[in-house]
């Protein structure tokens, strides 16, 4: 691979589990209690050698938990994993002990009576720290983490003025003093808000909180396709086509602005219980327009590896609506095929396989699609934008097309002839003449070869018809 290639590493990573953000507490919540003086065990563990909690994993017995101990038994009869009776006797066995170099806490004793799972006090924990360990966003109140990535980590909350369930995405805390990742992030809110379309997660409110950066969202209660896809290995084609038209219609209204998403992918398309689909995340979404951030972005890739289109790749400066397009191709081979279409063993294999590899038609890993649908898809991810789809209305009307059972207007099959015209003249490598010296006319294996050529005419000649009509 050239090294050309190796440099458009993709600058917007998969989301992972991985974040350094720390969890939000309830913006009305009072401020917590006082704690209790603590056990005589719990004191002698809070020495400089004990490692803070970081609310991964337990901390060790008789370390530190930062006030977990003491509110502990609260937390766990409010749970309903231990009853009030169950709670006094470990707490009076707790009491009990007088040796001071005995290191065991409340949740060692709790553990050892089998009231409680060791996982069961790590989740309790990592609550516990939710709460004491986080900042305020004003007019929100925090109930749960959804889900954290390198970017960033996403909140559940309750807009207490309208009554209404939020996400709030939060920009982790060691992007907050870098101006590129702020300014990128007001960026996604900002465009977000001018897109106003039934499949397009609604932008609300973006600001700072403390030393956090939040951008509130709709929230949709539901899976990502990647989820289904995961769950179901592949959809059918019915459902496919269902989630790629209003995904289109959702495009269709960005374009229509001036924006490109510019990294469609199965986790950015969430489906509720209703199955309407929703458009999220437009953390590298660009206006059409924007020629500055165009120019410096050139000879970089932005999009992620397994849906990025060939011009993205080659970062390109100009990038338009055929990119989303091919994305959202790349998407739907992942989802009725259980593959993505091209694989590596790293981002640069991948990125340059959408740019020289042939694509496997959908249809040969899975015989059960129409060879209409696979026909879209395959213009969809066509190399070269000219010859995609022009717009998103385009391919919403072959959709429509192929949902009928009927043929694609814009979408049409590769005709290779070649495999089935006879070359003039050409016989078996030991064929003899067949003419003698002064005969006359044609040999009869040339004839034959002439009749075939014309009757292959022919037949594309009436493919060519009936199509056009």
């Amino acid at each position: 691979m050239s090294s050309s290639v190796l440099e458009h590493q993709t600058s917007h990573p998969d989301p992972s589990e991985d974040s350094d953000i720390p969890s939000l507490q309830d913006s009305s919540a009072p401020d917590a209690p006082k704690p209790a003086p603590k056990p005589a065990s719990a004191e002698k563990s809070s020495s400089p050698d004990a490692k803070e909690s970081t609310g991964e994993d337990m901390a060790p017995p008789g370390s530190s938990t930062a006030g977990f101990d003491t509110l502990l038994g609260k937390l766990v009869v409010d749970s309903g994993l231990v009853t009030p009776d169950e709670l006094e006797r470990c707490t009076e066995e707790l009491q009990s002990i007088d040796d001071i170099d005995d290191p065991r806490t409340l949740s060692d004793i709790l553990t050892n009576k089998d009231f409680v799972t060791r996982h069961q006090l790590n989740r309790l924990q990592k609550e516990f720290d939710a709460k004491k360990s986080s900042q305020r966003i004003p007019g929100y109140r925090i109930h749960k983490k959804l889900g954290s990535g390198a970017m960033a980590t996403v909140f559940l909350a309750k807009q207490i003025s309208l009554d209404r369930l939020v996400a709030i995405k939060v920009l982790p805390k060691k992007f907050s003093e870098n101006r590129n990742f702020i300014d990128r992030f007001y960026k996604e809110g900002k465009s977000a808000a001018q897109l106003n379309h039934a499949n397009i997660v609604q932008a609300y409110d973006v600001g700072q909180a403390g030393d956090h950066h939040y951008f509130v969202m709709e929230y949709v209660e539901g899976e990502t396709v990647y989820e289904r896809i995961k769950a179901d290995k592949r959809m059918e084609e019915f459902d496919a086509i269902g989630i790629v038209q209003q995904v289109s219609l959702a495009m269709q209204h960005a374009h229509e602005r001036g924006f490109i998403h510019r990294d469609i992918k199965p986790k950015n398309i969430m489906i509720n219980g209703r199955n309407k689909v929703k458009l999220a995340d437009l953390g590298l979404a660009r206006a059409l327009d924007d020629e500055a951030t165009a120019k410096a972005e050139a000879g970089r890739a932005y999009g992620t590896p397994y849906y990025i289109s060939p011009e993205q790749v080659r970062g390109e400066v100009d990038i338009g609506p055929g990119a989303d397009i091919y994305g959202l191709g790349a998407t739907c081979y992942h989802m009725v095929t259980g593959r993505v279409p091209f694989s590596g063993k790293n981002p640069s294999q991948v990125m340059h396989k959408h740019l020289k590899a042939e694509l496997t038609p959908p249809d040969h890993l899975n015989p059960s699609l129409s060879a209409g649908f696979s026909q879209v898809i395959e213009m969809m991810m066509a190399k070269s934008p000219s010859d995609r789809y022009t717009n998103a209305t385009d391919l919403l009307e072959d959709l429509e097309l192929v949902q009928k059972g009927e043929s694609p207007v814009f979408a049409r099959p590769k005709v290779d002839l070649s495999s089935f015209a006879v070359k003039l003249g050409q016989g078996q490598p030991a064929q003899q003449k067949t003419v003698a010296a002064g005969e006359q006319g044609t040999s009869p294996l040339a004839a034959i070869s002439i009749a075939i050529n014309i009757l292959l005419l022919l037949i594309l000649i009436v493919v060519v018809v009936m199509f056009a009509a």
